[in-house]
């Protein structure tokens, strides 16, 4: 972004002027920006009107008193360039277009997309086709619709590439006011990545939610995520869609399980980014961190007056990776001091019904739980709704005695009804403005902390400008134009001369094989070697545990003979004798990939047989480090296997790790040209880890 682009958008976002340039779309704008007490200029452009929301309107852009900062354009699209050029040239400083028929249109609509973006020179584009934006912060709403919000001086800004979907969160009871919300449109100019870079910086914006179908420049989101962790400003995310994976990554199981939704969640959790399934969750999470704050991790303390409750917040806490440590020994004198002999000391907390109301009581009670180290502390309330009036008195005061206790020991506090409607709007605002997160639904609510807790946790543990540039991701490099798919031999050729573990094997001929083996010593495994049959074992190309020259004869026939049904075109005449591995702990799938989006990826899951049954995956993008593939290890089921399950042999751990950083090593070298690699299995023995299998896709002129 140019830095006069930039200062328009400044202008843009604090506008002294408005233009709102066509018919009924434009007037029903211009009269929602008048009505909600925009205190600056607004114009109306329409050659056929004299007023436009009973302000002044002109017959043209060239009529205007002045370049106006912000406009809303809702002209026809084939008026729209002309009229884009005439506020260039008039000093206009950013515009939200509602007009549509562009890019979405195809080619022809492309074409006119890309004249619109040229004849607006240095201003500040948004959209076109976008529902338009939503500035509470200057009450300046460029918006051809009813909507919901109201003015504030902060609170989450929101970025929808569903324009409806901005009118609907203004449209929410949860006591949760936006500062900005922004349809981006087609993004013809401003993106995702641009708007991040601008509200940053902007005080009234608490934390920022996105509901995206996709991003265009990955590297770019990554540095303002790691910005946005910087000041402490989350990105709660919801990311709708799905994307096909192109055909030549569908030879490897890498491939198939390293699709684009994957690496988006991997993107997310390496940023830190709080991943939503639904625009409730997405408004809870927003809530959450607006108005409570960030936790520093995710020891959370639990009050409820009822055992199924303290069940329920506990079991859906664990699924979300929650910690409810048990008061130490100390505090837990001072609590059964404290409560009714009916109550049981623990965390998630029954402080029971016979102290509902008592607030002094309560308070003491609270702070004494709360000596405890925690990060933050949760008070489940359904208030009886239907009833309400003086019925709501013991409830506020519980909740008081919580603003107190959590505000003397400072902290991040929320009170969550199980059910979405056992809290009104009036008592979640109420709560909000005690600084207590007025949560509605248990698990939004749970999910919400958790999200808000990998946030801080993430924050905290990064320290330095170091730490937090490493969270960056590595710039995308250009994808071959050509690429080739490596055989099994020359695959394993290249790994083992840079050092990494591959069994003792010979290239041979069918006749030569039986020879091989008994010169490597049995047991061994007898494998078809061809470019063109990656996956060996459905073509019948493998057998296994050999131990006489008469057993690798007789596999070799019997290969040759499966695989010319098979495929009879091949050559069934190149073969791999190969010592066999030890008998694993377990086994997994090591990958690479290069995608033209993400850029290098490394993928670790369970192998085998297990590999697409399980879908047992982790996904990391580049650059990788020891302490995150120890980490993506540990998040597998299959780990339970490496760590010794039940009396088992154990993995050695640090081995296994140091040959993951291998494959990535050989992996990010430029010279070998790698577009994508399949490790399957990579069997791990307790005397360390051996690759039994590889495809490799390389550049053709590497």
């Amino acid at each position: 972004m140019t830095a006069l682009r930039r200062l328009n958008m400044e202008r843009f976002f604090n506008p002294r002027h408005i233009a709102f340039l066509g018919g009924r779309s434009a007037e029903f704008a211009a009269r929602q920006c008048v009505a909600s007490g925009f205190e600056g200029h607004v114009w109306g452009v329409n050659p056929t009107r004299r007023e436009m929301a009973g302000r002044p309107c002109y017959a043209s852009v060239e009529d205007l008193p002045e370049g106006p900062d912000a406009v809303f354009l809702a002209v026809p699209s084939d008026r729209a360039v002309q009229a884009v050029a005439a506020l260039r040239d008039k000093g206009a400083g950013g515009i939200a277009s509602f007009t549509a028929g562009f890019g979405e249109l195809g080619a022809e609509g492309r074409n006119l997309e890309r004249d619109l973006v040229r004849s607006c020179g240095d201003m500040a584009l948004v959209g076109p086709n976008c529902s338009g934006v939503l500035n509470y912060v200057k009450n300046a709403p460029l918006w051809p619709f009813d909507h919901g919000g109201r003015p504030t001086d902060r609170g989450p800004a929101f970025i929808t590439q569903s324009g409806m979907l901005g009118n609907t969160v203004t449209m929410n009871e949860r006591a949760l006011d936006f500062s900005y919300v922004i349809s981006s449109g087609n993004q013809a100019m401003l993106g995702v990545e641009d708007f991040l870079d601008f509200l940053i910086d902007q005080p009234a914006v608490s934390a920022i939610g996105l509901y995206i179908e996709g991003l265009r420049d990955v590297e770019r989101f990554a540095q303002m995520a790691v910005r946005c962790l910087r000041v402490g400003k989350p990105i709660v995310a919801q990311k709708a869609g799905s994307s096909q994976i192109g055909g030549q990554l569908t030879l490897t199981h890498t491939g198939s399980l390293a699709g684009s939704e994957r690496l988006y969640q991997a993107l997310f959790d390496r940023l830190g980014v709080v991943t939503v399934d639904s625009p409730v969750q997405m408004i809870e999470a927003l809530k959450f961190v607006t108005v409570a704050g960030i936790p520093a991790g995710n020891r959370v303390a639990a009050l409820t007056c009822s055992g199924g409750d303290s069940t329920m917040v506990a079991d859906a806490g664990e699924r979300e990776g929650l910690d409810f440590p048990r008061p130490a020994a100390a505090v837990s004198r001072i609590l059964r001091e404290q409560l009714p002999p009916i109550a049981t000391v623990s965390n998630p907390l029954d402080y029971t019904t016979p102290l509902w109301g008592q607030e002094e009581r309560l308070v003491e009670l609270f702070k004494g739980y709360f000596s405890d180290s925690y990060d933050a502390a949760l008070l489940v309330q359904d208030y009886p709704t239907r009833v309400g009036g003086r019925s709501y008195d013991p409830y506020l005061a519980d909740a008081r005695a919580f603003q107190a206790a959590t505000a003397a020991v400072g902290l991040p506090a929320a009170v969550c009804s199980i059910l979405p409607e056992t809290m009104d709007e009036s008592i979640a605002a109420d709560l909000a403005q005690r600084g207590l997160a007025p949560q509605q639904g248990l698990t939004d609510a749970i999910t919400a902390m958790a999200g808000a807790a990998r946030f801080g946790a993430l924050r905290r543990n990064a320290q330095s400008d170091e730490s937090f540039e490493r969270l960056s991701v590595q710039a995308v490099p250009p994808l071959p134009q050509e690429s080739v798919l490596l055989d099994e031999w020359e695959a394993k050729s290249l790994l083992r001369d840079v050092g990494l573990p591959i069994p003792s094997g010979r290239l041979t001929t069918a006749g030569e094989a039986p020879d091989a083996a008994a010169e490597l010593g049995y047991p061994v495994a007898v494998k078809l070697v061809a470019a063109e049959l990656p996956h060996k074992t459905e073509a019948g190309a493998v057998k296994l545990g050999l131990e006489s020259k008469a057993e690798v004869r007789q596999a070799v026939a019997q290969i040759k003979s499966a695989v010319l049904e098979h495929s009879p075109d091949l050559n069934a005449d190149r073969f791999l004798v190969e010592r066999m591995a030890p008998k694993p702990v377990g086994e997994l799938l090591v990958g690479y990939r290069l995608d033209e989006l993400f850029g290098p990826s490394l993928t670790i899951g369970a192998g085998g047989t297990l590999t697409e049954l399980l879908a047992d995956v982790s996904l990391l993008l580049f650059p990788v480090d020891r302490a995150a593939v120890a980490e993506a290890l540990q998040t597998l089921k299959v780990h339970r296997l490496l760590s010794g399950y039940r009396g088992g042999p154990a993995a050695d751990m640090e081995h296994l790790v140091d040959t993951i950083m291998g494959i990535a090593a050989f992996a990010k070298e430029p010279a070998n040209g790698l577009v994508e690699l399949d490790i399957n299995p990579l069997m791990v023995c307790a005397e360390g880890p051996w690759i039994v299998d590889s495809v490799m896709r390389r550049a053709r002129s590497a």
